[in-house]
């Protein structure tokens, strides 16, 4: 799975977990790898504005993995789009961490099975 492809998973996941009732406001998209597009496209506003959508809580908000800043949803989707085992390894852990209810991780099978054997 190419990194497009695992943004295109959690894009999707996104969409399902919103249409099965999900509020926005409970949806958390960590990146592994390259920025989400999104999250490019709100930070070009400037990180102000960026960070107090996280505080507002109203819309789904799309991060980096390996931000310091504290951050927890009742859902986490874990975009590994990055093969780095060591970077992949620290994002799952904090995934977990950051995810109060569901964890989803999208990405390959042969990248992710092994972080949560």
């Amino acid at each position: 799975m190419a990194a497009a492809e695992a943004l295109d998973r959690a894009d999707d996941a996104v969409d399902a977990l919103l249409e099965s009732g999900r509020r926005p406001g409970d949806v958390l998209v960590l990146t592994v790898g390259a920025a989400h597009p999104w999250q490019e496209h709100e930070l070009s506003f400037g990180e102000e504005g960026y960070w107090a959508q996280l505080a507002d809580g109203g819309d789904v908000f799309y991060a980096d993995a390996a931000t310091t800043r504290t951050l927890r949803r009742d859902v986490v989707v874990l975009v590994v789009n990055d093969n780095h085992s060591e970077r992949v390894a620290a994002a799952a852990r904090k995934a977990l961490e950051r995810a109060a209810k569901l964890l989803v991780v999208c990405g390959e099978t042969a990248t992710v099975a092994p972080l949560f054997a």
